[in-house]
């Protein structure tokens, strides 16, 4: 049997806003994030409804040297759970992740990984991309 669409759903573009809260778990750490219900958009780290941006908004510290523009690979992350669930990749990520050590079918940069919001997600950030020291603010 073939399903019909539902003609009063309107389709999730890819990228869109989640119309549910949903949970991004990091690890090794274990530190788990509620994402997806309405922010206001006064500030963002990389595409809005990023990893990145709700890891930095929920006081997730994630490096990200170039501020989130696909112009490095330091906030390289991989998606072990809910990958599906997230946008296609752009071949500026695509370039970058190419700088990354450790790269695998699963790795996504934080700053242009945005989750739809359909399913939870686990991420692991990989031991070489924790920083330990940071420099003082300023």
């Amino acid at each position: 049997m073939v399903e019909m669409p539902n003609p009063n759903e309107q389709p999730k573009a890819p990228g869109a806003a989640p119309a549910k809260t949903y949970r991004i778990t990091f690890r090794p750490k274990g530190t788990v994030i509620e994402a997806g219900e309405p922010e206001p958009a006064d500030h963002h780290e990389g595409r809005p409804g990023s990893i990145l941006d709700w890891a930095l908004k929920r006081g997730v510290e994630l490096d990200h040297a170039c501020g989130g523009f696909a112009a490095c690979s330091t906030c390289h992350v991989v998606v072990r759970e809910g990958l599906e669930t997230c946008n296609e990749t752009s071949e500026d990520e695509e370039d970058m992740l190419d700088e990354a050590p450790g790269l695998t079918l699963q790795s996504r940069l934080a700053c242009q990984c945005i989750p739809d919001g359909s399913k939870d997600l686990v991420v692991e950030v990989p031991l070489w991309n924790r920083n330990l020291a940071r420099e003082s603010q300023h």
